[in-house]
């Protein structure tokens, strides 16, 4: 799954998007992978909000820290290149594909800078998804989005669901239990 969204957008030079996909045993089936305007709002992501958030800030971080610039030229060739290819099987033409979409995303610099850099931001993450902070945002969003009636399900539902975040990347950090 990780190989084919990170394929899909560097192969397009998207450096925002969403890629929907469906998981049925090993199969991947992409279901949207165009999204031009990514919905992060917390009413839609609700349980991914926290890490949709995180993940967003390392990159920009990644990409102002570094003074990456995203490429603007779809320069598919290298994607034809490796399809052409006649002795290669569909596992083996992924690999090359997968390489490609690394070094479009710099992922070995980017892993780097982010461990050096930002070691601390998901614990930093953490505690501001289970702070007042957040709670206040889930407040703020839900009473100038749903109506008054309405307030209390949803922002217990919402709580509830950025509740579970917040104890699964817990658990994440906390590491395995021994």
């Amino acid at each position: 799954m990780i190989a084919i969204s990170r394929i899909v957008n560097a192969f397009f030079r998207w450096e925002f998007n969403s890629c929907e996909m469906l998981v049925k045993g090993s199969e991947v089936y992409p279901i949207d992978y165009a999204n031009a305007c990514p919905d992060v709002a917390l009413t839609s992501l609700h349980y991914y909000f926290p890490w949709a958030i995180k993940t967003l800030l390392k990159w920009v971080v990644f990409c102002l820290a570094t003074g990456r610039q995203p490429g603007l030229d779809t320069d598919t060739r290298a994607y034809f290149d490796v399809s052409d290819q006649d002795g290669l099987d569909y596992g083996q033409k992924l690999e090359r594909y997968l390489a490609l979409a690394n070094a479009y995303f710099a992922v070995d610099d980017y892993r780097d800078f982010c461990a050096a850099q930002l070691a601390d931001l998901d614990q930093r993450v953490l505690d501001w998804a289970s702070g007042p902070h957040f709670d206040r945002l889930i407040v703020d969003t839900v009473t100038s989005t749903y109506p008054e009636h309405e307030h209390e399900r949803f922002i217990a539902h919402f709580r509830g669901l950025t509740g579970l975040w917040v104890r699964d990347e817990s658990a994440r950090l906390a590491g395995p239990v021994t």
